[in-house]
């Protein structure tokens, strides 16, 4: 038998996987996003919100929330035939940020996921990427009901630096989400890149 050209196989594609973190305030839809574009069913930690947390659960402005996350989310998405991405959501509640250390071991980057209706609880996560030089994103959860404001807005009021990447996203949906993981991953890479030159200059 004879084979053309057209009967040969590439060979597969070995995917580069990378990590990705998911983090925020309590209440602002890490685990909706992770899901939203997982294409495993995702790995979810949560437990019901109970009296004796009460105290220590800030949920003003998420009164309808019933559940939180108590170790991490996890979700994986194919970005294209050569590039997964494994996301990490992060718990939101101050009492579990000793799991932070261990989640962020390893990360490419990370969202940083805000609420215009509770801004300073974005505060605190990106204090943490900046103080360990992580890469991130911050991406603007557009709740209904929520103040819409301009981005540049909401940079000021984060104090944001301006190579910091901003978007709006809605985090139930595929599309949005994507957008935003695609944003993570060019700002690291570039970032790397600029380091990189730095280093042999």
């Amino acid at each position: 038998m004879v084979f053309g050209r057209s009967s040969r196989r590439k060979p597969p594609v070995e995917p580069v996987t990378l990590k990705i973190l998911v983090a925020g305030g309590f209440g602002v839809g890490k685990t909706t996003l992770v899901g939203a574009v997982s294409e495993i069913r995702p790995l979810r930690t949560e437990e019901t919100l109970s009296e004796a947390g009460r105290p220590v659960d800030d949920i003003v402005g998420v009164e309808n929330k019933t559940t939180t996350t108590v170790a991490m989310d996890f979700g994986r998405i194919t970005l294209r035939e050569d590039l997964v991405l494994y996301l990490f959501g992060t718990p939101g509640q101050d009492r579990f940020w000793f799991l932070w250390d261990e989640l962020a071991q390893g990360a490419l980057g990370a969202v940083v996921l805000a609420d215009t209706r509770r801004l300073e609880d974005s505060f605190a996560a990106i204090d943490y990427f900046e103080r360990r030089g992580i890469p991130f994103t911050v991406a603007v959860n557009c709740f209904e009901g929520a103040g819409r404001f301009p981005g540049e807005s909401v940079r000021a009021a984060l104090d944001l630096d301006s190579e910091v990447p901003l978007l709006m996203t809605d985090a139930r949906e595929r599309e949005s989400v994507k957008e935003v993981l695609v944003a993570v991953v060019e700002h690291a890479l570039t970032r790397a890149d600029r380091q990189r030159e730095h280093a042999t200059t």
